[in-house]
């Protein structure tokens, strides 16, 4: 009895010893993960563009729904446009004015705005990995009240404001620099926000962009996602 008493204080020690070890990084970085290990959540994703400052074609509201191991619906807003996005691993597709295409048919779509979407969608990671992904483009994560928040690297700053282009051509960010913070209910993750700030050459132009994006999670273990079947055919 007295055995099993004494093993258990030691559990007990032992875990708050390894709860004591904890970072702040690794407090998001769990929450992250244990939002991610659900079976299911949504989200709300919203983006300003301080003075309005590029990135115009890249502000509006996206709607998400995601499954562990399914499938993730977006719902993409841009000005007066919505965009509807199925995605399942590294495959997907979009809906265009001609029904779903997968995400590499619509690729190879220089008219429209297909090509732009589905270039998005590719570069597109829920927000369990992208939190994790900004924990560790982050230089160092205090906790503060209730929000955890640290400064991003010149590099972490520079691939948010590459807007996801890719090659040669892709113009290279400038006097970029970055903030991030999280907020942790209950364990898991339930808010991040991060700002970007840089400068784009865009066609002999050089553009100063000041972008904040906040992402807030709910309907954690309850959410529904339901994926007509022509998506699901083409996001093979």
């Amino acid at each position: 009895m007295k055995k099993g008493m004494m093993l258990g204080t030691l559990a007990v020690l032992s875990g708050a010893l390894l709860a004591a070890d904890l970072t702040p990084r690794d407090e998001v970085k769990n929450a992250a993960k244990a939002l991610g290990d659900k079976a299911n959540y949504s989200w709300h994703s919203t983006v300003e563009n301080a003075g309005g400052g590029g990135g115009r074609g890249m502000a509006g509201p996206t709607d998400g729904k995601t499954e562990k191991d399914g499938y993730t619906y977006l719902t993409v807003t841009r000005g007066n446009n919505t965009t509807e996005i199925v995605l399942k691993g590294d495959k997907g597709a979009v809906k265009t004015a001609d029904g779903w295409q997968s995400l590499a048919d619509a690729s190879q779509n220089n008219n429209g705005p297909g090509r732009f979407i589905a270039r998005m969608a590719q570069n597109f990671k829920a927000p369990a990995a992208e939190a994790s992904d900004l924990a560790d483009k982050t230089t160092d994560i205090k906790k503060a009240d209730d929000a955890y928040s640290g400064d991003l690297t010149e590099d972490g700053a520079k691939s948010l404001l590459a807007f996801g282009r890719r090659g040669g051509n892709a113009p290279t960010p400038t006097n970029t620099k970055g903030s991030v913070k999280f907020w942790i209910a209950d364990g898991l993750l339930s808010k991040y926000q991060y700002n970007v700030q840089g400068t784009i050459n865009f066609n002999g132009n050089d553009v100063n962009i000041n972008r904040t994006t906040t992402v807030e999670v709910k309907d954690v273990g309850t959410t529904k996602v339901d994926v007509p079947d022509e998506a699901k055919q083409k996001a093979t």
